[in-house]
């Protein structure tokens, strides 16, 4: 059992930057897909970013690209989701997921296995 710890939310004004951190001491095999899922109140899951196992590359949804950044540290077992530029639509609880199936990371919720326990992003002024 793949155990993930996301942290790094909080209060953050429009503008504004958070960077959020997905860790589990498995990730250093680098054998995982890893993906960012958020959920707003009232509204259904929706996939953020995403990054490859083994240099695989990053995919992004298209409402977050040129604003959020994915990367990963294997040494440190982390990976990280930098926020830039958030706006108030941004405000949801953030997911870190993995996954070893597939080729490439989806953005699509149901492809992905372990699941970490969220946390919360809140864009406003």
């Amino acid at each position: 059992q793949l155990h993930i710890v996301e942290s790094g939310g909080g209060l953050v004004q429009p503008g504004g930057s958070l960077r959020l951190s997905c860790a589990a001491s498995e990730f250093s095999g680098d054998y995982y897909h890893i993906g960012w899922f958020r959920q707003a109140p009232g509204k259904e899951r929706e996939g953020v970013s995403c990054i490859s196992r083994s240099g695989g590359g990053t995919n992004y949804a298209d409402f977050v690209k040129g604003r959020f950044t994915m990367s990963r540290d294997n040494t440190n077992n982390t990976v990280y989701l930098q926020m830039n530029s958030l706006k108030p639509e941004d405000t949801a609880v953030y997911y870190c997921a993995a996954t070893r199936r597939l080729r490439l990371c989806v953005l699509w919720g149901d492809k992905y296995d372990y699941w970490g326990q969220g946390t919360q992003v809140t864009v406003s002024s």
